[in-house]
């Protein structure tokens, strides 16, 4: 994958200048460059065009549209980045204009707040085939769990759309160029996804390298949580670190389906394939949290259509899975911590020879002593009058995916010394 595009050291040295003369600690000349730091702050894993769970628009692209989404922020910031994936598409993407602005709520954006995008000072740009793209610099700052609207329109055709399938929040479209308006009336479409909005990045006091990635499937992207209410388990655990008083950032790079072994045209590359991209390459990455598996499990069970290829997967290839994770993140310095897969019995999913499984691997995360520390989903969800089964105060309904208490409940059971 081509590297992501940055601005060069002078832009960064004005940066600084900027920052200063914005109320940021002023720095000396010599002492700007490292005064910088980009970190991630949010982010979403990109997946190919596909029909995928519910409608979208990724496979039609956008022709003379407008394109609205908002992403919820986890550390402060004097500034923002932000980062757009053509990962997926099929020719160079042309973005002909772009802003960021403060969300007002549903496609509405507050006016004072609006700054345009530009990438190497210019507000149309391309980003080539496969790559991934950082904006410059934009002067807005932001608070912890600050709500941040992205708006991009595409002049031209663009062709089948990089995207992530369960945003759990609703995004918008407008035909024509809607970039700088700050009311909502435009925006008559909306989705259940976003497309091309790979990363939010920002500037701060904070910004370090400590933030924390939680890597996995639909528990960790957060289906069955309430759409548009930022109760996913990355969102509770950044609002458990804010409420401490030393925000961090908290990244959720996780995929509906995705699974460990397998590959899948609607479900991602498979966990080994896609961590280099959607944790190792996360700027101000040092923690991360895997939970992984239970659909190599599950789908070598229950067959079914969006799961092709079929692929029976073995409890000793999941573990071979989890230590291909391990020696990848401590070969980049990272902390790496392993998640128990949570219980299943009832769901589609479950089999005797499925709960051997799940039973197999996570009796290894728990006792291999290879994570450098485990977090126990599993003990934390488990129904104290039947350990094989969710506890129902935690079921979304299909026995195997959260509402919001359960995704509460995955939050609270990691315990922040661990986190490092």
């Amino acid at each position: 994958m081509r590297p992501v595009r940055t601005l060069a050291s002078l832009s960064i040295l004005a940066l600084a200048a900027a920052l200063a003369g914005a109320g940021a600690a002023a720095a000396a000349p010599a002492e700007a460059a490292t005064a910088v730091r980009w970190t991630a702050a949010w982010s979403a894993s990109p997946q190919r065009p596909s029909a995928n769970f519910t409608p979208n628009w990724s496979e039609q692209g956008f022709a003379n549209q407008t394109v609205r989404q908002s992403a919820r922020v986890s550390l402060d910031g004097v500034a923002v980045r932000i980062r757009l994936a053509n990962t997926y598409g099929t020719t160079q993407l042309t973005v002909t204009s772009a802003t960021v602005a403060r969300n007002a709520g549903g496609a509405a954006v507050r006016p004072s707040s609006v700054r345009r995008l530009t990438v190497a000072g210019a507000s149309t740009f391309t980003i080539p085939t496969g790559a991934e793209l950082a904006s410059d610099p934009a002067l807005l700052p932001v608070k912890a769990l600050d709500s941040v609207t992205v708006t991009l329109y595409f002049a031209a055709p663009t062709g089948p759309a990089t995207y992530h399938a369960q945003a759990m929040t609703t995004s918008y479209r407008a035909t024509g160029n809607h970039t700088t308006d700050t009311r909502a009336t435009a925006f008559t479409e909306s989705t259940a996804s976003w497309y091309y909005l790979a990363g939010v990045d920002v500037i701060g006091a904070a910004c370090g390298r400590d933030g924390v990635v939680l890597f996995g499937d639909s528990l960790t992207d957060g289906y069955g949580s309430t759409p548009g209410a930022d109760n996913r388990y990355p969102d509770e655990l950044a609002e458990r670190l804010a409420a401490t008083g030393h925000p961090r950032a908290v990244l959720n790079q996780g995929i509906g389906g995705n699974r460990m072994t397998v590959d899948s045209a609607w479900l991602g590359h498979k966990a080994t394939t896609r961590f280099p991209r959607d944790v190792l390459d996360r700027p101000g990455a040092g923690t991360v949290i895997v939970l992984a598996g239970i659909n190599d499990i599950g789908m070598s069970e229950a067959r079914q259509p969006l799961a092709a290829p079929y692929t029976e997967v073995s409890a000793a290839e999941i573990i071979a899975g989890h230590r291909e994770l391990i020696r990848q993140a401590r070969a980049k310095g990272l902390r790496v911590i392993g998640g128990t897969m949570p219980p299943m019995k009832g769901s589609r999913y479950y089999t005797p020879l499925s709960e051997a499984k799940r039973d197999e691997v996570n009796t290894w995360i728990r006792t291999s002593d290879e994570y450098d520390a485990v977090i126990d989903f599993d003990r934390a969800l488990a129904w104290s009058a039947d350990t094989h089964q969710l506890d129902p105060a935690f079921d979304s309904g299909d026995h195997l995916h959260l509402n919001d208490a359960g995704y509460r409940a995955m939050a609270d059971a990691v315990t922040i010394p661990d986190l490092g």
